[in-house]
């Protein structure tokens, strides 16, 4: 029977910054659920399920390599109060963002079957993001100062 897999430098760190940023999320649409009603409560339930899956996804893969998934923290801060329904889509949005910002660190590693995963769950979570925010942004997971353009230096 064989070992773990051996991963490249920054292999373990990229997939526990994604399960670090499931984690929240996890915690977040259970948030963000309670604070809606019908159809959008039902979105959160599918969102929470979605991240829940994903995170066991990760764990899966952290454990393949030997590493020790860091366990999810027993609650986490919100980077905003929830006390109304827009609030708790601005939660969802705030939530999808940073996760596909941390998808970001695994479709840049050299696992194809990583960078596969990451980008497919930076998608789901382009398109959560899309349907809580009613639009979509260019590219998501960068924030907009990356996207600007290069300064032009005069010599």
């Amino acid at each position: 029977m064989s070992g773990p897999a051996a991963s490249p430098p920054g292999t373990v760190a990229a997939l526990q910054s994604a399960l670090a940023a499931e984690e929240a999320a996890v915690y977040g649409y259970g948030i963000v659920g309670a604070n809606l009603t019908g159809s959008p409560q039902a979105a959160a339930k599918a969102g929470w399920v979605a991240h829940q899956t994903a995170a066991d996804a990760l764990e899966a893969m952290l454990q393949s390599r030997g590493a020790q998934p860091t366990a999810a923290a027993a609650g986490y801060l919100l980077p905003i109060t929830v006390r109304s329904d827009s609030e708790a889509v601005s939660l969802a949005v705030i939530l999808e963002d940073r996760i596909e910002a941390a998808y970001l660190g695994l479709v840049a590693l050299n696992s194809t079957a990583i960078r596969q995963f990451g980008a497919l769950q930076l998608r789901a979570a382009a398109l959560r993001a899309a349907a809580w925010r009613g639009s979509t942004v260019a590219f998501p997971g960068l924030p907009a100062s990356a996207l600007a353009a290069p300064q032009r230096h005069e010599s």
